[in-house]
């Protein structure tokens, strides 16, 4: 797969627990918090990320390396419509991804606030994901797992739809042999392209649609919040399928990214930079030891298998 564009990001979708107080009492109250100041910081964030997802949309259909996304935009202020089907794409992504998380932890009743979602740059996506915090400590292993998975399954059920959609509306073009970004395949792209493209001669490639782009990062960013590390969406099923050894998962997955960093993707070290800052170990819950039942840990196998799919170990690739 090809996109002309190239930049860089860091994103991250992160649950952020505060740390367990053992003296504390068991029932925590949510404090009464006014509904228009509780949502107006919140408010505000989404529409400047929608602004910022709309520029870099509009963006990637320019075809002069020389102009800037600052100068893109003032020279054609009405050009920002064009960014509409990335935008709507990506951020029904990321917010179904969101929503998720927000609705299982109101259904088992853990205080936490609306998404925050962060604008970014409009050289490539313009945003750099969302956060969620939670304003009181989980108190079980089932209310960790649930709300960790929700938003990853969540909002890979709208990215694979929208895969679909992308893949019927891109072209495909013989092989650029000019100096580009192209993006990696994992598994579930290769797949969903031969079933709606169908196989490709070797001197045939994919210029994805921005839907289909939209798509692909959404897969993207899906991959990097399974990864079993600390507070990420993965460190919370982990944690809460295996309990202390999930440290040890994590341990072991820092040097193998370490080699991806090394043969592909820089960014690896980033995340690997990352991963030592926020700690490998994910903080204990309050009871440990409820246990999860047979459904939730086939629902854990099934996370696993959404990781295997969309994670590319080389997810851009300069050539």
């Amino acid at each position: 797969m090809n996109r002309d564009e190239s930049g860089e990001y860091r994103s991250q979708d992160e649950l952020l627990p505060r740390s367990p107080d053992e003296s504390a009492e068991d029932e925590w109250v949510e404090e009464e918090r006014p509904l228009l100041s509780g949502a107006m910081f919140p408010g505000l964030l989404f529409l400047f990320t929608v602004f910022t997802v709309l520029w870099a949309g509009a963006y990637q259909t320019n075809t002069n390396p020389l102009v800037g996304p600052w100068n893109f935009l003032v020279d054609d202020p009405g050009s920002l419509w064009l960014g509409v089907p990335f935008a709507a794409t990506l951020l029904g992504i990321l917010v179904t991804h969101e929503l998720g998380h927000y609705v299982l932890s109101r259904i088992h009743g853990v205080p936490t606030s609306l998404p925050l979602f962060v604008p970014g740059l409009p050289h490539f996506v313009g945003t750099f994901g969302a956060i969620i915090r939670m304003r009181a400590p989980l108190t079980d292993r089932r209310a960790l797992f649930d709300i960790g998975v929700a938003g990853p399954i969540a909002g890979f059920v709208v990215a694979v739809i929208a895969l679909v959609i992308g893949l019927r509306l891109s072209t495909v073009v013989p092989i650029q042999t000019s100096y580009g970004m192209h993006l990696g395949e994992p598994l579930l792209l290769q797949f969903a392209s031969w079933v709606v493209i169908g196989p490709l001669s070797p001197t045939a490639d994919v210029v994805l649609h921005p839907v289909g782009f939209a798509a692909w990062f959404g897969l993207f960013i899906t991959s990097l919040n399974l990864l079993p590390i600390g507070q990420l969406d993965g460190g919370h099923v982990a944690y809460a399928l295996l309990g202390e050894r999930q440290r040890t998962v994590a341990v072991a997955l820092v040097p193998i990214l370490m080699v991806f960093g090394w043969l592909g993707w820089k960014g690896w070290f980033v995340w690997v930079g990352l991963a030592g800052m926020m700690g490998l170990a994910h903080p204990p819950v309050r009871n440990p030891h409820r246990e999860l039942g047979g459904a939730r840990v086939l629902v854990g196998w099934f996370a696993l298998v959404i990781f295997v799919l969309t994670f590319s170990w080389e997810p851009f690739i300069l050539r």
